[in-house]
């Protein structure tokens, strides 16, 4: 989590198309272990996670929205 953090703050610094859509992938694949984690123990939060997957997105590609993190 803190890697991408970090590249999602890199990216803010000097935004460009292809590295965002490296973050995508990024973001993809963690949200991917960490829904199959909650899955068995917790489907609700895993439910909610999946369900807010895009709005999390969005709070994490816009710079204002970012930095109030």
């Amino acid at each position: 989590m803190d890697d991408l953090l970090e590249q999602f703050r890199e990216f803010h610094r000097s935004p460009d198309q292809s590295s965002r859509a490296k973050l995508r992938q990024a973001y993809d694949l963690l949200l991917l272990k960490v829904l199959s984690l909650l899955q068995d123990g917790d489907p609700g939060l895993a439910r909610d996670v999946s369900s807010s997957r895009e709005a999390l997105w969005s709070i994490l590609v816009d710079p204002d929205k970012f930095k109030n993190l």
